[in-house]
């Protein structure tokens, strides 16, 4: 791993910062997002197992739901500290005093166009109600975080003004809210300094992404001199969300040498249960946690990082640094080197003619805007080496599916796996779910299902679906497969079994590589 470079000198920035997620909070608030009870507790019991210092478990006082949520969230006995969101209203913090949580999170517009246009209140107005409540919130809970809305709008003197007369009136720690995103690095890292100089307080950033520059904010926050940074998984929340934990965590951690205190190697983990339950998908491109963050396909890259893995990749974070693992990508740019390797980890071993050969091929395959798939290379290389196809473990002999407007979908799957018949039945949230489930149930090879994608290679209603997926097997490694049919249960059901017999194959290679 490379030595880490540290880019900044400034003596304000903390050894070690604290982490605030508000991915139950502001991320729920992610339009078409709705956390069920158990998946609330689920995603705040694993933030908690990750290191994660605060959640902001709900705003109570919306709704007796709510209400009932962060009550139970706090009663898991969570490592991290619970705390719950109020209004400047004694009735807010009453609720979130109800539900007994760590702290109370009070918020209050400060900015001219909120204050006069949301909450109609003069400034002087606003620092008596501020006082006032956090006043009434520290003769019952100890830790009390002050959020002064809309900080990055609000005249820089006044905000000095709003956050003294809180740390005065007993606030714990100052939180400054990049509100509508609209501050840059630079202003960032003055605001701070310059509150962290006049306000006798911890600081704490709550950054939002509208121009892209919500993690940038938070670190450049965090150079000014705060000590918590706010963000949410997947950079979840309002509009363009906030700062993502994932990508503000590396950065502090990996580039600044700063301790977070975060199990980084459970990012991409935490990624993907929050992806699931949220039901909007981690885009591949996406920093740290994406399926391409650590990929290669390019015949330059994958031959740099195949001799050395700092060559294209930063070195100061590596992929099992966060939970991930590097991938060479088949496509119109890969080269002989990574194509080679590959082929070597199926013990399949072609001649210099052949390997430029199969090479050519998939470049011919990628370059129609097919995606080319580890079944697909494997396949190219048998034929080019006039080799007989490996024999498969798993064979589809039938499969039947009932489903209806007032049927649970259930699927039937007869099948051989090593020349065996076996048959299962399982049930899914559709047709296609209950026939991957049960090829699935079929077979005791642990395989997870990663990647499932659905394309119409043809329009019209009688349109050839193409499917393709991504698994993962015990060891970590990665498998993709494809097949197309037009009845896409059938295509579905054979890319799993495309994908099972890729994973099969491998599992034989490594117990004859250890023969």
């Amino acid at each position: 791993m490379l030595k880490r470079t540290v880019f900044f000198t400034d003596s304000r920035a903390k050894s070690n910062v604290t982490v605030f997620d508000t991915t139950l909070r502001d991320g729920e608030q992610t339009p078409g997002i709705s956390f069920t009870r158990e998946e609330k507790l689920g995603i705040a019991e694993h933030l908690s197992d990750i290191g994660v210092h605060t959640i902001e478990a709900g705003f109570p006082a919306s709704s007796d739901a709510e209400r009932d949520i962060v009550s139970a969230i706090k009663r898991l006995g969570l490592t991290a500290d619970v705390c719950g969101l109020a209004r400047s209203l004694p009735a807010d913090v009453d609720v979130c005093i109800d539900c007994d949580v760590d702290m109370v999170h009070i918020f209050i517009p400060t900015s001219d166009v909120q204050r006069e246009y949301t909450i109609k209140k003069t400034r002087e107005q606003v620092l008596e109600a501020a006082g006032d409540i956090i006043a009434y919130a520290r003769d019952h809970l100890g830790l009390c975080m002050f959020s002064a809305m809309d900080a990055t709008r609000t005249d820089p003197d006044y905000l000095i003004e709003v956050y003294r007369t809180a740390v005065d009136a007993g606030a714990t720690i100052i939180n400054v809210p990049d509100t509508v995103g609209v501050i840059t690095p630079t202003a960032m890292k003055h605001l701070i300094s310059r509150i962290d100089r006049e306000v006798n307080c911890p600081i704490d950033v709550h950054c939002h992404n509208d121009f892209g520059l919500a993690v940038a904010n938070t670190i450049a926050a965090v150079e000014g001199g705060a000590s918590q940074i706010q963000v949410t998984v997947n950079g979840l929340g309002e509009r363009a969300g906030n700062a993502d934990l994932a990508q503000t965590v590396m950065a502090l951690s990996s580039i600044y040498g700063i301790d977070t205190g975060i199990r980084t190697t459970s990012l991409v983990e935490t990624s993907r249960l929050v992806a699931r339950y949220s039901g909007m998908s981690t885009p591949p491109t996406q920093p740290i946690v994406g399926e391409n963050a650590f990929a290669h396909e390019s015949g330059i890259h994958s031959h740099g990082v195949i001799t050395r893995s700092d060559t294209f990749e930063p070195g100061i974070m590596t992929p099992e640094m966060v939970g991930h693992r590097r991938r060479l990508k088949l496509g119109k740019h890969a080269g002989r080197h990574a194509v080679r390797q590959m082929l070597a980890e199926a013990q399949l071993v072609p001649t210099d003619t052949q390997l430029d050969e199969i090479v050519l091929r998939v470049k011919r395959v990628a370059g129609r805007g097919k995606r080319v798939t580890d079944a697909d290379l494997y396949e190219i290389a048998e034929n080019v080496m006039q080799l007989a196809p490996d024999g498969k473990t798993l064979e589809l002999q039938g499969i039947a599916v009932m489903t209806g407007n007032h049927v649970i979908p259930t699927a039937s799957v007869r099948a051989t796996v090593d020349g065996e018949e076996h048959v299962f039945s399982s049930v899914g949230n559709g047709p296609v779910d209950a026939a991957v489930k049960a090829i699935l149930g079929i077979v005791k090879t642990p395989v997870h299902l990663k990647e499932f994608r659905i394309e119409a290679v043809s329009g019209g209603t009688d349109a050839l679906g193409h499917v393709t997926i991504t698994v993962e097997d015990e060891r970590g490694r990665i498998f993709d497969a494809s097949a197309s049919s037009d009845d896409i249960i059938l295509a579905s059901a054979e890319a799993v079994i495309n994908a099972i017999n890729l994973v099969c194959r491998t599992r034989k290679n490594d117990r004859k590589r250890k023969d």
